[in-house]
């Protein structure tokens, strides 16, 4: 099986995903990730794209695609421009299974890869797909202004508890991005979200996700 997941930010596929990606590689599924963005300081980008594939290394993901669309400036893309990039992704990976940021969220980076994506993974151009999946980011999901369009509401979850060690263990390749606690992009604050969705459902730690699609 094939998953992809699109990552607004470089560190955001591990906060949000990162420990269902290690479940997938530890059961033998190939997972891709799309970086969708990336900053103007060349010798900051070198660190971290550095950061997100040792990260990922540890994850177990197959390949890593870098769309380097410029940060915070997604929306001056023409939106054809755009939705053009993410069809060719999602064609050249032909994805069984999706992850999407939430459009709720605070960046407007995020809101854009979410619609750009659910257009490159219409049933049309994608009749293997058979889930999208959204995912919460800390600093980001819950910051935003609350109100019924913005509210990250979760319908399914995944069991990390086997993985959660693996999530830290490469959000902690992300030096660049961690702060102390209690900011939300820590160790700390990571383990304990997973610890909240972890109860539940009575397992000790978990992801949660929106379901938009699922066809069986």
């Amino acid at each position: 099986m094939k998953v992809l997941v699109f990552a607004p930010h470089n560190d955001d596929e591990v906060l949000g995903v990162g420990g269902t990606i290690a479940k997938y590689t530890k059961e033998g599924h190939d997972v891709y990730i799309c970086e969708v963005t990336r900053g103007k300081n060349e010798e900051r980008l070198i660190n971290i794209r550095n950061e997100a594939l040792e990260a990922h290394k540890i994850l177990g993901v197959k390949k890593t695609f870098f769309l380097d669309l410029p940060v915070v400036a997604l929306a001056d893309i023409p939106t054809i421009e755009l939705n053009k990039a993410f069809h060719e992704i999602v064609q050249k990976i032909k994805p069984d299974v999706a992850y999407i940021p939430h459009k709720g969220d605070m960046h407007v980076d995020h809101t854009m890869v979410a619609e750009a994506a659910m257009v490159a993974l219409r049933p049309v151009s994608s009749p293997q797909l058979k889930e999208i999946y959204v995912y919460e980011t800390l600093s980001e999901t819950e910051w935003n202004i609350p109100s019924p369009d913005n509210l990250f509401v979760p319908t399914v979850w995944s069991d990390i508890t086997k993985t959660i060690d693996s999530k830290l263990k490469a959000m902690k390749c992300f030096k660049s991005q961690l702060y102390d606690f209690p900011h939300p992009r820590s160790l700390e604050a990571i383990e304990a979200l997973s610890k909240f969705r972890g109860s539940t459902i009575c397992v000790r730690n978990a992801e949660s996700f929106m379901l938009i699609r699922s066809i069986k």
